[in-house]
């Protein structure tokens, strides 16, 4: 790479050099993120010695994400050129608010170092840890261990359901709860559930396959049904919650978005004592009929500054999954802000009102 006006060279010396194949990725895929966030810094790699020439600040921005880095994978955490670019950006985002704070003649936060993020552990089973990838991801697991409700809401892909079934799993190990309850609504996109094969049961397996699939991730597959057939784990769809308090009790709703209003006070109402909930959706994918207030936004409106009840917004930057998913969900955003509004509230995709001259 080329630099931009040269007025500063560092070098990092790895001191275990036996660690350098795992500092550098698989095909330098993990010192190709840092140059890739660092354009104006010259990156060479020489043995055990990193050697950076740029202009100052970014080459001290730089050496720093290496070191960071450095810090990662000696706390166990393999580096992958994802946990590079999310180390990168916690970085920069600390840096910006630092500026921020100085230019406006303040003390700036304490932001939490990559390390201390990404190397933070919710579950360890089945040969795997599961942790969180991202500050976002991070702040909404914390927000889990410190309030009786949490609502994570954000696109698909940024470990909504996922993190809080591993929290679940882990209250149940550790004892925290006696129970697992996991929910979601059946409402269909596009296909109504009269029309589908088979018994009712069979007609809902399909909605909570999802929770059934992370399930699979984090017990022993050959567990789970005597877990469901002692109580400890239930699966069903919301209906299900109707009528009931449940105690001592980590309780999830997914896709609460295709909640109504009445849906989700119902379900919010079945908390007991010594209980969790964790409420996940997405409110820009909202399959209910058209003129139908989904209860996920009607519940930011009306639980706003309750005590004890968090939201936490998970964003583009959240997604875990193929680095495009967050590319697409970025464009499609933009192009949801340049739509003209529609009347009539909510619509329903696959509206046939639509399909009219």
């Amino acid at each position: 790479m080329n630099g931009r006006g040269v007025s500063a060279n560092r070098v990092v010396v790895i001191e275990d050099a036996e660690r350098m194949p795992e500092l550098l990725g698989s095909g330098d895929a993990v010192i190709k993120e840092v140059e890739r966030a660092f354009p104006a810094v010259d990156v060479h790699v020489r043995g055990n010695r990193i050697s950076l020439t740029g202009d100052e600040s970014d080459v001290a921005a730089a050496a720093t994400a290496i070191e960071e880095l450095r810090s990662v994978l000696a706390a166990g955490v393999p580096l992958t050129p994802d946990v590079a670019r999310e180390s990168v950006r916690m970085l920069s985002a600390a840096r910006g608010v630092a500026a921020a704070a100085a230019d406006a003649g303040g003390e700036p936060a304490q932001a939490a170092r990559p390390v201390a993020v990404l190397t933070r552990s919710i579950l360890s089973s089945r040969g795997r840890t599961i942790r969180p990838k991202t500050q976002g991801q991070a702040d909404y697991v914390a927000a889990i261990e410190n309030h009786t409700v949490t609502f994570g809401i954000g696109p698909a892909g940024t470990g909504k359901t996922y993190l809080a079934m591993a929290q679940a799993v882990a209250a149940l190990q550790a004892k925290k709860v006696n129970r697992i309850v996991l929910t979601r609504p059946a409402v269909e996109a596009g296909e109504r559930l009269g029309f589908l094969p088979g018994s009712l049961n069979e007609k809902i397996d399909p909605y909570l396959r999802p929770l059934y699939d992370a399930l699979h991730d984090m017990v022993d597959p050959e567990s789970i049904p005597r877990l469901m057939e002692a109580g400890t784990i239930e699966v069903a769809p919301l209906a299900y919650m109707r009528g009931r308090t449940l105690n001592d009790a980590f309780i999830i709703l997914d896709e609460a978005q295709n909640t109504t209003r009445e849906q989700m006070k119902m379900f919010l109402t079945r908390l007991g004592f010594g209980s969790t909930m964790v409420v996940t959706g997405d409110v820009t994918q909202v399959d209910l009929p058209g003129g139908t207030q989904s209860g996920l936004r009607a519940s930011r409106e009306i639980l706003d500054g309750v005590e004890d009840i968090a939201f936490c917004e998970l964003g583009a930057q959240d997604v875990v999954r193929h680095r495009l998913v967050s590319d697409i969900i970025t464009a499609y955003a933009k192009a949801d802000e340049r739509r003209p509004p529609r009347g009539g509230g909510q619509q329903r995709r696959f509206d046939r009102s639509e399909e009219r001259p």
